[in-house]
Formats: structure tokens, sequence, C-alpha cells
């Protein structure tokens, strides 16, 4: 890694070191207040592993970026093996590539339908022709919901309004029972920055009384103004709410607090969790929400978006690494096919260089998960209830999909 290695992954350390070096600096700060005694002792040290850091950063700088000339392509043999571990799912390769471009179309033409209704509200004057238009409706309602956004100052604050509405929707509509711990909602600290807009911190299977946090980040403070307002655009108040559905309620948050409630018969299976799995119910929870109408249809816009977000995930994801798409290609299929703002799209495109088989989790878990409430609901029928089945689902800890359905006789 530290011979030749990909030109983006030492762009990313440097970047993660500068927010190593400011969280030893100054970001230790307040919990060093509470504490000033150790903070004597500290400051030496502080001193001594921040200048650790500076040196190494240049040594990145003026040393290792010159020679990153690594292929970041993981390449189709490896990619293959990878994917199958982190996947632990029987959908080979070809079926997930496949099933994707299938998706693709359909939610495209849902989001369409979706788009119609709100389109006629916003231009009572459009002619048929305009109408006809898929990808310009789609497109012009998106755009009009982009609008009302939010900003880095005021992010952080709007995510955590956001949490309690969704929290009450799930406790009034029966969508699932809620776990009694703490949720709290923070800004992401800089040195995890450039990854992700948003992710959900849990505590470990065997820490028992670990706070969870959901951490929302305010762009890059090196980013031009246009650029910060095409993510906030992207990131918009109907965005958060679908993103904190995912991330907190009752996506991530609400599923890994039940799966630490799970008492696993061995500690391996009560450490290793299944990302398909975890992922998965996250997106599922999105479709969840907006059929039962939380946020109206200009959420469910989102909801739409972010499903043609993953699909797009999977395709980029394999085609990246087990093929050879270009930047050009990656940009036009989030930006035109999956209606991405220029900012997400060219923080994907960093993400997905960066990664490989992960992007494909969300796309795969969500696909098995909603397979898995088909055939119960077929095996049901109308007795069906959607709280205790979800309830079921998520009290198995997060092992694979295909063992939860095994568990529940389906």
């Amino acid at each position: 890694n530290l011979q030749h290695p990909p030109r983006i992954h030492t762009e990313t350390a440097i970047e993660q070191t500068q927010g190593a070096i400011n969280l030893v600096r100054t970001e230790l700060a307040p919990l060093l207040d509470q504490a000033p005694q150790m903070k004597k002792e500290l400051a030496p040290l502080q001193d001594k592993t921040a200048a650790a850091l500076e040196e190494y950063k240049k040594w990145l700088q003026n040393d290792l970026l010159s020679r990153s000339d690594g292929d970041f392509r993981l390449g189709e043999q490896k990619y293959r093996k990878k994917l199958r571990f982190a996947l632990a799912s029987d959908l080979p390769m070809e079926e997930i590539l496949k099933r994707a471009k299938a998706d693709l179309e359909q939610t495209q033409t849902a989001i369409y339908e979706t788009a119609l209704p709100l389109y006629k509200k916003y231009f009572p004057n459009a002619d048929e022709k305009t109408l006809a238009d898929k990808h310009t409706v789609t497109a012009a309602v998106l755009g009009k919901l982009a609008e009302q956004h939010p900003n880095d100052a005021t992010v952080v604050d709007y995510a955590k309004k956001v949490v309690i509405e969704a929290t009450d929707f799930v406790i009034r509509h029966d969508v699932v029972s809620l776990p009694n711990v703490p949720l709290d909602v923070i800004a992401m600290p800089e040195f995890k920055r450039g990854v992700a807009i948003a992710y959900c911190d849990a505590p470990g299977p065997l820490e028992k009384n670990g706070k969870t946090f959901f951490a929302v980040a305010p762009t890059p403070k090196d980013w031009a103004k246009e650029r910060k307002e095409s993510f906030f655009r992207e990131y918009n108040n109907y965005m958060i709410r679908d993103l904190t559905v995912h991330e907190a309620m009752p996506g991530h948050f609400l599923q890994l607090a039940r799966s630490n409630e799970f008492r696993a018969p061995t500690l391996v299976r009560a450490i290793f969790q299944s990302g398909p799995f975890i992922e998965g119910w996250a997106v599922y929870c999105e479709q969840v929400m907006a059929e039962q109408g939380y946020g109206g249809p200009e959420v469910k816009m989102q909801q739409l978006k972010m499903r043609l977000r993953a699909i797009c995930n999977a395709i980029l994801d394999q085609s990246i690494h087990a093929g050879n798409m270009s930047e050009t290609e990656a940009m036009d299929l989030m930006t035109k096919e999956g209606y991405q703002q220029e900012g997400e799209a060219v923080a994907k495109w960093k993400r997905a260089r960066l990664t490989s088989a992960q992007l494909s989790t969300y796309f795969v878990g969500a696909t098995e998960h909603l397979d898995l409430r088909a055939a119960e609901h077929k095996k049901l029928g109308d007795q069906f209830n959607l709280k205790k089945y979800n309830d079921q689902v998520i009290s198995y800890g997060s092992p694979p999909v295909k063992y939860v359905r095994e568990l529940m006789g389906l």
C-alpha cells in the first residue's frame, strides 16, 4: 500500500491526516477540559503526536503522491471473490447487474408517475408534449423540491428536528417497536468527512451502555460556493427526511439497537454482522415509510431517487471494479439516469474508487428484504401484520438475509 497505491487513496489519506492533526491539536480540548489533571500530562504528548502526523502528511505529499500510480480497479476475478464474501448472498455478480438494470427502468417509471401530479401543480400551463417527457417532468420536480434546503450552519439542527418527526410517525403508524436507548445527532468530525454525507455510529454488540451517534456532515471548507449549493440542493429538506429514515429512524439506529438486544449463542455470532442485511434494512425502511405516507409525495420522490441511487451504486461498483467504466460514464449514469446533483456525483465517484463491493450492499440487501417480506405476505395473506413482521426480522441480530429467511421458515 505504501509503494505504488492508487492516487485517489493517497489524496484521501492526506485529507484525513489533516483531520487527525486537527483532532489532536484542537478537537480534544472539550474532553480534556473535563479532566484538568490529564490535560497537563497529555499536553507534551499532543505536541509530539501532532508533529509526527505533520511529518507523515509531508511524506505523503512530497514522496508517496508522486509515485501513486497504482490501479484503483480491483479486476473482475478479485471483485467476484470479494463480492461473494461481502454479500453472503446467493445472487451471482451477473444476476445482480441484470436485476439492477431492470430495476433502474421500473424505478424511473415510478418516480415519473409520482412527479406528474406535482409537476401539474408547480407548472399548471404545461402542454401535453412536456407532460409526456419523463425526464423533463422528473428533473423539474426534483429541481423545485431542491430549492428548500439547509446549509452548513443549519443542517445538524434540521436533522435533529426530523428525527423527532420520524419517530412520532413510526409510533403513530405502528411500523415497528421502538428501542429504549438514546440517539445523539452531531456534526460529523472533520477526520471522518470526505466519503459520505452521514453515518450512524452505534455501540458494538459487547458495549452495554454506549451511545449511538447520527453524524451529519457540513461540506468541506475548501469547496467553492457553487459546489456547496449543489450539494445542499441534493440534500434538501425532503431528502434529509429520507436520509434520517435510512440512518436513524426506523433505519440503522433502530435496527442496530435491536441487534444489540439479541443474545447470540456465541461470541462470533454476536460480533459479526452482515452489511447487506443492515444497509438493506435501511433502504427497505425508506420504502416502508413512503408507503405509509411519510412526508407525502415530496418525500416519496426522494425515496425513489434514493432507490435509483442504490441501483446506480450497484451498477457503478461492478462496472468500475470488474469493468472499465470511465469517470464520464459514471457521472452520466448518476446525473442523467439517477437525477443526482453534480456535487453528490463527484463525491460518489471518489467513494466508488476508494471502496469495492460495499456499494452493492444497498441494492442487494434491499432486494433480499423486499423478497422476504413478499414471501411472508404470500404465506399469511390477510393475517400479515407489518409491525409484527418488522419486529421479527430484526430480532435475530444482523445475520445475512438468507439466514433470517431460514429462521422464519420461509
